[in-house]
């Protein structure tokens, strides 16, 4: 029986993960015009269009959708296979590590992890990708390969790592009327407030802390981001609460703004980078991980108070 060519699954990955020629092409460093000629070939050996066009794009058939899993754990197996088992040569590496984040983690760890990643495997991606409600699925399927969240994931199989914790702070503009007095539980309450939540909930834990002393805050903006947040905060009477490593964010953006102790108790929050077990012993996911518990760990360092 005649083997199929290798290179055309690893081809047809990149071609269903990336959903376009040119981004497939992209990161087997070909021309689209040889990736075009590849999924030709790829069709006439699947009997399938594969992707088709919608509109100015392309989507993937549903063979596609059906192969896809398939093909990322036979190109995953067979990459193992031929890899070293207790190393990796960082410098000639090819790879695109997919990590979930918020924007807090990408905003103030994310520089570090990559000028880290950038040094010592210069050929890989890193790419930051929204959170979603199927983490572990996608660790799962590898379509991730970390997740960093102050949550634990629901399958018990995934693997967890803490990498730090982290408190909050408020955050206002420098001229703000809080500022005139004591910031006391009541007067913090009194103000306008952002809340940060990707799925549009307005309460949390600073609600909890503020009912149990009888008070109530107004939110009157819901935003998915503390980065964005920050940039609405000096043209407004609004008050954000950050975690405290944000701050090396407002500092070298030199914002008009100023931190201030929140004046409520607050839980500590722990964040920690989770995957799935079938990348365990793979030497470029254990290095990713050990790149990513260091970067943390420097940055960490750098926002505490001197």
């Amino acid at each position: 029986m005649q083997l199929p060519d290798m290179n055309l699954l690893v081809a047809l990955d990149a071609l269903l993960d990336e959903g376009s020629v040119v981004g497939a092409a992209r990161r087997m460093n070909l021309s689209p015009a040889a990736m075009s000629r590849t999924l030709t070939r790829i069709r006439e050996a699947v009997g399938d269009p594969i992707l088709v066009r919608a509109g100015r794009g392309l989507v993937p058939t549903p063979k596609a959708l059906q192969l896809q899993g398939q093909v990322r754990n036979v190109v995953e197996q067979a990459a193992l296979l031929f890899r070293s088992a207790d190393q990796v040569d960082l410098s000639t590496l090819r790879r695109r590590f997919s990590v979930r984040a918020n924007d807090f983690f990408i905003g103030v760890y994310g520089g570090r992890l990559f000028d880290t990643m950038e040094r010592m495997a210069p050929l890989c991606e890193l790419c930051f990708v929204p959170e979603g409600d199927t983490d572990d699925e996608a660790l799962r399927e590898g379509r991730l390969d970390l997740r960093v969240s102050n949550t634990m994931p629901a399958s018990p199989e995934v693997k967890v790592q803490n990498l730090f914790s982290t408190t909050f702070v408020g955050l206002a503009r420098e001229d703000h009327p809080l500022f005139d007095e004591e910031i006391t539980a009541a007067r913090f309450a009194s103000y306008s407030h952002i809340s940060i939540s990707r799925r549009g909930i307005a309460r949390g834990p600073i609600d909890t802390a503020l009912n149990a002393q009888g008070l109530e805050r107004r939110v009157a903006l819901i935003a998915p981001g503390f980065h964005g947040a920050m940039f609405m905060l000096p043209d407004s009477d609004l008050l954000l609460p950050v975690p405290k490593e944000a701050l090396l964010s407002a500092n070298r953006l030199k914002l008009p703004l100023r931190a201030f102790a929140l004046p409520i108790s607050l839980p500590t929050l722990v964040l920690a980078q989770s995957w799935h077990p079938r990348f365990d012993k793979d030497p470029a996911h254990r290095w990713l991980r050990e790149t990513m518990r260091e970067s943390c760990h420097a940055t960490w360092l750098e926002a505490q108070p001197a």
